[in-house]
């Protein structure tokens, strides 16, 4: 650099005590010509001597854009030329992370990404980062090479290739010390745990790699664990390590000093009783007197009362908490503070992200508004209704502080396709090669109005449909829909005739309209009715029965709860409803069909620290003769809906004469992740159902198996494996199954 400047300083000289008209530019893209003006001393007075020049270009290069500059003169016109440094277009890591969201975090650690300027100071220290991370996994003597790729004269390629060194093993970890909790209970804990000592490569086995970036929260998580257990006095010293470089085993200690287990003597509370009678909280706090002491429990109670403060408008309360240690007596006082601060109002609700969505649309699921009081349950419960709402892959609503007692709400959302054109197919055990095509969007022009065309098509079912549903006419709380519909199915059936079982197949084609309305009840409930009329058909193939006619006029009223969290993937909360169709509103058909369902969501990340989902869920009908009972109307068992691992209506009463009136069928689920940027996840269940005609336990089977489920661009998809598991003769079984469309 000192030559490079030299020289300048030598090629000015020439242009020394010289006037100038005008002062150019060339090649300068990372600074504006302002800028540059402004870094030049003597612009003012149209003359300039060598060593204004030669400071003018010093200065140029402490900004680090520039490779090369240099100064032609020419007809009273100063040029200054500038020879950018290139910029970074792309990297590649070889040998180390493949996951996009791995590598995303990884050039955030090698604080490097595209569209920085190229360095070779950048570079050096993005490879130092990189070493050091391999070390923290436990990596050790890694060698990392970059290959630079000059693209053109403004990007370059950057290429890290890394050879992993060898892993340090752990053989052994040992807790002096240690007397009321035992190894297992550690290493739930700890991130660095001793290999088992075989088959490691086994799922749920433990290889043992150390991680040393990990390794000093080991000790700290160990003496929170006695925190949980009631151990006040418990300390745990920092890891000590001890490495055999030679064979890269290790051995890992920690000494512990337990103490005594204390147990809980009083709890205060300290709150302005103007704000909250403290009185009323203890009733609901996880840690009561005389209880063991668990300092996760008393996480939860601090986050309880914060909350509860909160929600009477002190956005930005704080609680803190203090034990009060009686050592003789292995007791402990729990005292916690309430920092309210000031009670905050709405300033006003922002919202971004939403480039098709109506803002209206959205406020309508904001339950807090300009000059409300603030709370915290109103925006929890904003965020869920934002996401069940299905418009949205992600929302946020941010707190934006504007004054000691208002804030603005900012509401983030990323928007997820609504509107799609399907085309697609699969193929199932019953029903064979399928072929669905649609037209749909549930949020049409942003408006919230969900509309659709479908038509399914398999060897067992041909239905068509045109469909329109507003969840909010005009904004209110009032909802409204309507479908045109026309579907033929086949069911194989066993027809009895002067006590002579024939196979049979049934054919029942329905053509019909329904209209329904609705309100919501608060934030999480609706009730409505909806009034259908269809004009059915049976026919028989063999003529082992005969065929008939008949009209459904019916009306069925509703009532639906949801409190769930998302659309596409819930992970707590409730979905549960009842309806009671009365089908003889003029119609043929004179019966009462009840029917409830019920699902259960709950996320089991904190217990087992895995994005693990447990789902349950329930359907009840019964149906009830009120003088017709068409042929044909009945329920049945196997399929997806019901019990998997039987085929869809395979289990189906004898004929039509004694239909199944009685049905219930539930369902368990665990549901892990897969591939989390395909939205992939997999996981496993058991299914067990029943139906009869005077019993629900007349006919009873029972599925179990595991399943593959993704978010598609098409919609939500299902691969299921499923095994029968209580069978009887004559039952149709299936072995795989292909769900598209449907949700738990």
């Amino acid at each position: 650099m000192k030559k490079i400047l030299l020289l300048l300083s030598c090629a000015a000289y020439s242009f020394s005590a010289q006037n100038f008209n005008e002062i150019k530019f060339e090649g300068l893209t990372q600074i504006s010509n302002d800028v540059a003006m402004e870094t030049i001393s003597f612009q003012n007075d149209n003359s300039y001597e060598s060593k204004e020049i030669n400071d003018a270009i010093k200065k140029f290069y402490k900004f680090n854009y520039f490779k090369d500059i240099w100064v032609t003169s020419n007809n009273d016109k100063l040029t200054f030329h500038f020879k950018e440094k290139p910029f970074i277009v792309k990297i590649d890591v070889e040998g180390y992370k493949t996951r996009d969201e791995d590598l995303d975090l990884l050039y955030s650690q090698m604080n490097i990404k595209k569209g920085n300027m190229f360095t070779q100071k950048r570079v050096d220290e993005a490879k130092r980062l990189l070493q050091l991370n391999l070390e923290r996994e436990g990596f050790i003597n890694s060698v990392v090479e970059v290959d630079i790729e000059n693209i053109n004269d403004s990007s370059v390629a950057l290429t890290f290739s890394v050879n992993k060194g060898e892993e340090i093993i752990i053989d052994k970890v040992l807790y002096k010390g240690a007397k009321a909790l035992d190894e297992g209970d550690f290493e739930e804990v700890i991130a660095n745990k001793e290999a088992d000592c075989c088959f490691t490569w086994f799922l749920g086995q433990n290889e043992g790699e150390m991680n040393f970036e990990q390794l000093r929260f080991d000790a700290p998580r160990i003496k929170d664990l006695y925190y949980q257990e009631g151990y006040l006095d418990a300390s745990v010293t920092p890891a000590f390590s001890k490495i055999d470089f030679n064979t890269n085993r290790s051995q890992i200690e920690y000494t512990i000093s337990e103490g005594a287990k204390y147990s809980i003597n009083n709890i205060m509370i300290y709150l302005d009783e103007t704000i909250l009678d403290p009185n009323t909280l203890y009733e609901d706090l996880k840690l009561e007197k005389d209880d063991i002491f668990n300092i996760e429990k008393v996480r939860k109670d601090k986050e309880f009362i914060q909350r509860e403060v909160r929600n009477k408008g002190y956005a930005f309360a704080e609680v803190t908490f203090d034990v009060k240690k009686d050592k003789e007596n292995s007791k402990a006082d729990l005292v916690y503070n309430v920092i309210p601060g000031d009670k905050v109002y709405i300033n006003d609700v922002r919202i971004s992200g939403n480039d098709r969505t109506l803002d209206r649309v959205l406020r309508r699921n904001v339950y807090l508004a300009p000059g409300d009081l603030y709370n915290e349950l109103d925006l929890g419960d904003s965020l869920n209704a934002l996401r069940r709402t299905g418009f949205f892959e992600d929302a946020q609503i941010l707190k934006q502080r504007v004054a000691s007692d208002k804030i603005d709400l900012i509401v983030k959302v990323k928007e997820a396709p609504t509107g799609n054109l399907i085309v697609g197919g699969g193929y199932g055990s019953y029903d064979g090669f399928m072929v669905n095509a649609s037209v749909k969007d549930k949020n049409i022009f942003g408006s919230g109005i969900g509309v659709g065309f479908s038509i399914d098509y398999s060897s067992k079912k041909t239905s068509f449909e045109v469909s329109a549903t507003n969840p909010a006419i005009n904004d209110s709380k009032y909802s409204g829909s309507f479908n045109i519909h026309k579907k033929e199915s086949e069911v194989d059936t066993t027809v009895t005739t002067n006590n002579v079982s024939v196979e049979d197949t049934k054919t029942t084609y329905e053509d019909g309209f329904g209209v329904g309305v609705g309100r919501s009840l608060g934030r999480h409930a609706r009730i409505g009715a909806t009034y259908n009329f269809d004009q059915v058909d049976v026919k028989y193939d063999i003529h082992t029965a005969e065929d008939s006619e008949y009209t459904i006029s019916s009306i069925t009223p509703y009532i639906n709860f949801n409190n769930t969290d998302d659309y596409y993937l819930p992970r707590s909360g409730i979905t549960a409803g009842t309806s009671l169709k009365y089908a003889g509103i003029g119609g043929d058909a004179e019966y009462l069909l009840s029917s409830t369902y019920f699902k259960y969501y709950h996320s089991l990340e904190d217990m087992i620290d895995i994005d693990s989902i447990f789902r349950y869920k329930a359907s009840l009908k019964y149906m009830q003769d009120q003088g017709k009972i068409p042929d044909g109307t009945t329920f049945y068992l196997g399929g997806t809906n019901s019990v998997r691992g039987f085929q869809s209506y395979s289990i189906q009463p004898v004929d039509d004469d004694h239909p199944f009136k009685r049905y219930f069928a539930h369902s368990f689920e665990l549901d892990f992740p897969l591939v989390k940027s395909a939205k992939m996840r997999w996981g496993m269940f058991v299914d067990y159902g029943m139906v009869g005609e005077e019993s629900f336990s007349q006919e009873q089977r029972a599925g179990t198996g595991a399943f593959i489920s993704w978010q598609s661009p098409m919609g939500p998809i299902q691969f299921i494996f499923p095994r029968a598991v209580k069978t009887f003769e004559g039952d149709k079984t299936s072995s795989f199954e292909f769900s598209m469309g449907g949700n738990f």
